[in-house]
């Protein structure tokens, strides 16, 4: 961590002033309480917002837009001030490049002892869409952080159980209700997918899991059963907050 010394202080915690990181915090969902949204990881960029509730201040995490609540006392001690900052445009082609980092980053993540962490995006605990967003965000691709922000962020790519000859590995595979994408996960090929899935229809953390009706795990079934769609990535967000 770098000196504390050149941290925040109380009075410069003005709405609109922009922050760096110096150290890993954890997001919160809720102005109170335990809810975890989100962690970012230091070196990321934050914009303080016009809203603060007891000890907690509301901020926007630069890379992604993504809005989360944040206690003070752990701004103060792991920020320091810094002028706004963006993700780097990366396009298409260059995207596709990167793919095997992306992939490699899943491996590792995988191999590691893990659970499931509602909210966890630093590992080596992480929910479905935190993983995919940091497994893209470590070949320096940032996309958004929810999964059904995701899914509208990527370009459409036809699939359905035991027909998935159009996906690439580095594809999301979305599933979820027909009115809401709840769920997330990185394709492998083959029908492979990785993700990280809960206790109730899940393994409890990070695993492999297949499209084709003939797999036959519990796990692979329930999600089978709510494939809503893929999509491919092919831009870089742009640190606006997404609708």
């Amino acid at each position: 961590m770098e000196s504390v010394g050149s941290g925040m202080s109380a009075d410069g915690l003005a709405p609109g002033r922009c922050c760096r990181l110096i150290a890993d915090i954890n997001g919160h969902a809720r102005s109170s309480g335990p809810g975890l949204a989100t962690q970012a990881r230091r070196g990321r960029g934050l914009q303080l917002l016009d809203q603060r509730q007891g000890s907690r201040l509301r901020v926007r995490l630069l890379e992604d837009g993504y809005p989360c609540w944040l206690e003070i006392s752990d701004l103060l001690e792991r920020a320091i001030p810094a002028p706004p900052s963006r993700p780097l445009p990366v396009g298409a082609s260059h995207i596709h490049t990167l793919l095997p980092q992306v992939l490699a980053f899943g491996e590792r993540a995988r191999q590691q002892p893990n659970h499931y962490l509602w909210g966890g995006s630093l590992g080596p605990d992480y929910d479905c869409s935190g993983f995919v967003q940091s497994a893209f965000a470590s070949a320096g691709i940032w996309i958004p952080r929810d999964a059904y922000q995701q899914e509208r962020f990527c370009q459409p790519v036809a699939v359905r159980p035991g027909v998935f000859a159009l996906l690439r590995p580095g594809d999301l595979i979305f599933f979820g209700r027909p009115q809401r994408c709840s769920h997330v996960g990185l394709y492998l090929g083959g029908g492979r997918y990785l993700h990280s899935s809960g206790r109730e229809h899940g393994r409890d953390g990070l695993g492999i899991d297949q499209l084709s009706p003939e797999a036959d795990h519990p796990v692979s079934c329930h999600y089978r059963g709510e494939l809503r769609g893929a999509g491919r990535v092919q831009r870089c967000h742009d640190g606006t907050t997404l609708p």
